[in-house]
């Protein structure tokens, strides 16, 4: 609950609750929102047991935090009855950006040349790019006015 609240946050806080309050009134406040938030509890708790004793035993292992959708989708991801995980490790996405990344500037990938690499060398263009191959000094690259 007060995670995010740093110490000098904290301090401040007090200092204003004693200006507010007084020193006098300010410990009979802390009992009063103490007894508060201890009713608060209670009367939540409460109401999970009676909503857990009228779903009946088949919901005996019911958790009210499933209903948050994170919580839910979380523990649904989690459950492998769908082959998810094996879905998640057979994908590589610095290979598969790899081959969109050649694709798009017209070389072949290692995975395609390997399994392809007969076929390359006997295509009509007669080459493959030459991947060591340093652009001169004075190559510039393509300049599109309407990008920029």
């Amino acid at each position: 609950m007060f995670n995010d609240i740093g110490p000098l946050e904290l301090v401040t806080l007090v200092l204003l609750a004693v200006l507010v309050f007084g020193p006098e009134k300010l410990p009979k406040m802390i009992q009063d929102v103490t007894r508060t938030i201890r009713k608060i509890r209670e009367f939540s708790d409460s109401a999970k047991q009676d909503i857990r004793s009228e779903l009946g035993p088949e919901f005996k292992d019911f958790e009210f935090e499933d209903l948050n959708p994170k919580t839910f989708i979380r523990k649904q991801l989690d459950n492998d009855e769908l082959g998810l995980k094996e879905i998640r490790n057979g994908f590589d996405l610095k290979k598969e950006m790899a081959e969109v990344t050649d694709a798009v500037h017209g070389r072949e990938s290692d995975s395609s040349t390997s399994s392809a690499g007969s076929s390359a060398s006997s295509g009509s263009s007669g080459g493959t790019v030459d991947m060591t191959k340093k652009p001169e000094p004075d190559e510039r690259p393509p300049f599109d006015a309407d990008a920029t």
